[in-house]
C-alpha cells in the first residue's frame, strides 16, 4: 500500500463512529417508523399501506448512511454483513468485535432515539422491536423467514460491491433490496434481516419495562448469521472466476514486495 493511500485511509476509531451512527440512524429511522405509524392511525388496523412505509424508510435511510459512512467504515451496519465480509476474506477477522459492538450499541442508541422523540407511548406501542406470534408462525417459519430475508440483503450487497458491478449504484440497489425484502418477511417475523436491529430494541425496551420475548432471541440471531454467511459463500461461489484467483496471488505479492 502507497504512503498516500495510507494517508487516505480513516481511523479505526472513525470506522467505528461510522458503524455506530450508521446504524443508530437504521433504527430511528427505520424501527421509528413502526410506533411512529402506529401513533399516527390510532385505533384503525395495521394496512398495507403502513407496510410499505415502514419498507421505504428502511430503505431511504439505508440509501442515505451506504452513502454518508460507505467511504468511512463500508457501512456494513449490520453484523451479518461483517461476518458475511470476514467469512470470505474481504474484512480482516481483527476487527470484526469493534465493528459488532459498535453496531449493538449504535442500535441501542437510536431505539433510545425513538423513545426520546415519541416518549413512552412509543416504548407502549413496542417500540419496533421484532417478533412473532407462535401461535400462527412456528419456530422453522420464522427461522426460515429471517433467514431468507437477511440472505436477500446480504446476497445483494456482495453483488454491488463486486469489481465488476456498475459504479455508484450501491447504496440505491441495497436500499431497494431491504425495501423488498422487508414487505413478504415483515408479516411473518417483523423482517429484522440484523443481528444488531434486533438486538438494540429490545434491550431498550426490557430496560423501559416493556415486554419482550428473549425466548424468541436465538431464533433471530440464528438466522439472520446464517442468513448472512450463507449468501456470502454461496455468491462468491459463483462469481468468481480465474482472474479473482489470478488477481489475489498478484496483490498479495505486491503487499509483500510494499512491506
Amino acid at each position: 500500500m502507497s504512503k498516500g493511500v495510507h494517508m487516505d485511509e480513516n481511523s479505526t476509531w472513525q470506522k467505528l463512529a461510522a458503524e455506530f451512527l450508521g446504524t443508530a440512524f437504521l433504527v430511528f429511522v427505520g424501527v421509528g417508523s413502526v410506533p411512529a405509524l402506529a401513533i399516527a392511525r390510532g385505533d384503525g388496523p395495521f394496512t398495507g399501506g403502513d407496510l410499505g412505509f415502514i419498507s421505504l424508510s428502511f430503505a431511504t435511510i439505508v440509501v442515505v448512511t451506504v452513502y454518508v459512512f460507505g467511504y468511512i467504515s463500508g457501512n456494513h451496519i449490520n453484523p451479518a454483513v461483517t461476518l458475511g465480509l470476514a467469512v470470505t476474506g474481504k474484512f480482516p477477522w481483527k476487527s470484526v468485535p469493534g465493528y459488532l459492538i459498535a453496531q449493538v450499541l449504535g442500535a441501542t442508541a437510536g431505539a433510545f432515539a425513538i423513545v426520546g422523540v415519541l416518549g413512552m407511548r412509543a416504548s407502549e406501542l413496542g417500540l419496533g422491536v421484532a417478533a412473532f406470534d407462535p401461535e400462527v408462525v412456528s419456530i422453522p417459519q420464522a427461522l426460515f423467514a429471517e433467514f431468507i430475508g437477511t440472505f436477500l440483503l446480504v446476497f445483494a450487497v456482495f453483488g454491488v460491491i463486486h469489481r465488476k458491478a456498475a459504479p455508484g449504484w450501491a447504496g440505491l440497489a441495497i436500499g431497494l433490496v431491504v425495501f423488498a425484502a422487508i414487505i413478504p418477511v415483515a408479516p411473518a417475523t417483523g423482517a429484522s434481516i440484523n443481528p444488531a436491529r434486533t438486538t438494540g430494541p429490545m434491550i431498550v425496551q426490557s430496560i423501559l419495562g416493556g415486554d419482550v420475548a428473549w425466548e424468541q432471541y436465538w431464533v433471530y440471531i440464528l438466522a439472520e448469521v446464517l442468513g448472512g454467511i450463507v449468501a456470502a459463500l454461496l455468491f462468491g461461489a459463483i462469481s468468481k472466476t480465474q482472474a479473482d484467483k489470478t488477481g489475489l496471488k498478484t496483490a498479495l505479492t505486491e503487499e509483500k514486495a510494499n512491506a
